[in-house]
């Protein structure tokens, strides 16, 4: 059983994004669910049979709960043993099927095996066989133009084999990022299918956040980019579905949630170069910002960075 959601807004898994101390913010701010960063069944394996820990392997802190951990890789063994490692230290397991990154379709993972749909269905019936917590997917369109269609197959077999809930964003594997998210799949999913419905793409503001609910019908959405950098956008989409209206954002704002994050983030271990990358997105939009970006990359220290931040504040 899905574990219960206190808003109908998600964090998408981002990689080198969605890390412990943003999803946990993300998750005080509102976030209904918040998803890790895609990770390596085999991976996971390896490391664990190395002796590590899957706390370790898949950082996360209990605060974060309801927390995801999305898993990729088409190896059933490998898949299987992850599954039972993770299972005890999550509330859901969500398979991507979905990635587009070369480096991931290469290894018949991720959206590549949008078309492999005996090898999907084995992969389903392994995750929901090999554990008793929820498994939920993410899928994309197609893996091109001419199969933007795949994705309600995937579904049929996911619905089939006791998967509990399917995010989808409407993008084929080969447009990438590029393009305009096709919103109308989505309302063709949530037509199709008797599961919960995510939508997922190009929501950057509460307004399209209810845009997208309204037009598909889906049961929640899941914000990726929009949340870069933003974690307000999860109270903001709350209180404008519920009221209407929302609190903005000052650059003050953005700063004191920068400054949550690095808290977060030390007691996470998360080095310079993460907290230099995370900063670029909290600065977003903030005037003077190519300026304050220069000075972000220049911070050798958190203490360093710490000063350039409190600098925009200060201004």
């Amino acid at each position: 059983m899905l574990p219960r959601f206190a808003g109908r807004a998600f964090l998408a898994p981002m990689a080198g994004v969605s890390d412990p101390a943003l999803r946990l913010l993300c998750r005080r701010a509102g976030a209904g669910l918040v998803v890790t960063e895609l990770t390596s069944v085999s991976g996971i394996v390896a490391r664990a049979r190395r002796g590590e820990d899957v706390r370790r392997i898949v950082g996360f802190s209990e605060e974060e709960r309801p927390v995801s951990v999305q898993l990729f890789g088409s190896d059933l063994e490998a898949l299987e043993e992850a599954a039972r490692l993770v299972e005890p230290h999550f509330d859901a397991i969500d398979y991507n099927m979905g990635c587009p990154a070369p480096h991931i379709t290469a290894q018949m993972a991720g959206g590549a095996l949008l078309q492999e749909a005996s090898l999907t269905r084995q992969i389903f019936s392994t995750l929901v066989s090999a554990v008793s917590k929820p498994v939920t997917l993410k899928v994309r369109a197609g893996v091109t133009d001419s199969d933007r269609g795949l994705y309600l197959e995937a579904a049929r077999i996911a619905e089939d084999e006791g998967i509990e809930m399917v995010t989808l964003h409407p993008r084929t594997v080969s447009q990438g990022y590029s393009g305009d998210a096709d919103w109308r799949l989505i309302r063709e999913l949530k037509r199709s299918t008797g599961l919960p419905v995510v939508g997922n793409g190009d929501i950057r503001t509460p307004e399209d956040a209810a845009r997208m609910i309204r037009y598909t019908g889906c049961d929640y959405v899941m914000v990726g980019r929009g949340a870069m950098g933003n974690p307000a956008i999860f109270s903001q989409i709350n209180e404008y579905l519920e009221t209407g209206s929302y609190r903005g954002q000052t650059a003050a704002d953005r700063v004191s949630a920068f400054f949550e994050y690095m808290a977060l983030a030390a007691a996470h271990g998360i080095r310079i170069a993460q907290l230099r990358t995370q900063a670029m997105r909290f600065v977003h939009g903030i005037r003077g910002a190519p300026g304050i970006r220069s000075r972000i990359c220049a911070a050798r220290d958190a203490a360093q960075l710490e000063a350039v931040m409190r600098g925009i504040r200060a201004a």
